[in-house]
């Protein structure tokens, strides 16, 4: 594992973007694994900006998302579908049949997991981007996963959905199941970039970095990837008791 420590959130996201920036323009045609959420939220916003001032291109760009509520449709303002046309997609020169995201108001949630599975399997990620739940879930996958596991739905872990609920008007509108990504389909991707931002999360990094590797601690499995970089602000890294 490789860490970057930057200063802060907005150090974090500009220092990402160039990361992925890099990439696009080395490999126009990559296939980038993406996430939603709070942390990648300023990523996207700096992907944007060099976009509209650059012209960096993503007509031939491939992505795949992480994963996606149940029982929510792609018009829903609370789908990630929806979160990843308004915060990237709408906003760049991406071919949008080149998007994938799991469809959450599907009638055959596994049948969905399993056609996503082999989507990915046919195309390969190249670079697949990471956030962390402080109990070191990755993508939707809580504490308790199999390693092994492939694109499966979960139901999500009340820590999870108290953290997904400032997303919502109340808590009981946040959906309490998903079809996610699995641990062994993460693991497919030549290489990862995992973002960590603030001190709610210092007690995961520093037992990503210096814990034994337990599905207990979904995260942990990343030590097991041979090519991991970890972009981090101050505040992430200030409960490590050692560096790596």
């Amino acid at each position: 594992m490789k860490i970057i420590e930057v200063n802060d959130y907005q150090q974090m996201s500009q220092v990402a973007a160039e990361y992925i920036l890099k990439k696009v323009t080395d490999n126009p045609a990559i296939h980038l694994g993406l996430a939603t959420g709070g942390t990648p939220s300023e990523m996207y916003k700096n992907l944007i900006e060099d976009h509209k001032q650059n012209g960096t291109s993503y007509e031939h760009v491939t992505t795949f998302n992480l994963d996606e509520y149940i029982g929510v449709s792609g018009e829903n303002p609370n789908s990630y579908r929806y979160y990843m046309d308004n915060h990237l997609f709408n906003h760049i020169n991406i071919d949008k049949r080149k998007t994938h995201i799991p469809l959450g108001n599907t009638t055959d949630s596994q049948a969905e997991c399993n056609r996503y599975e082999q989507l990915i399997n046919e195309n390969g990620i190249d670079l697949q981007v990471l956030g962390i739940g402080q109990n070191g879930h990755i993508g939707f996958n809580e504490p308790g996963t199999s390693f092994s596991s492939k694109t499966h739905v979960v139901t999500l872990a009340p820590s999870t959905i108290q953290a997904n609920a400032r997303f919502f008007k109340t808590i009981e509108e946040v959906p309490t199941k998903a079809i996610t990504m699995g641990i062994s389909t993460i693991m497919k991707s030549k290489e990862i970039l995992l973002l960590v931002s603030g001190e709610s999360k210092k007690d995961a990094v520093n037992k990503l970095i210096n814990g034994e590797i337990d599905e207990k601690f979904p995260a942990s499995v990343l030590k097991n990837h041979p090519y991991v970089t970890i972009i981090a602000d101050k505040a992430a890294v200030s409960g490590m008791k050692t560096t790596c």
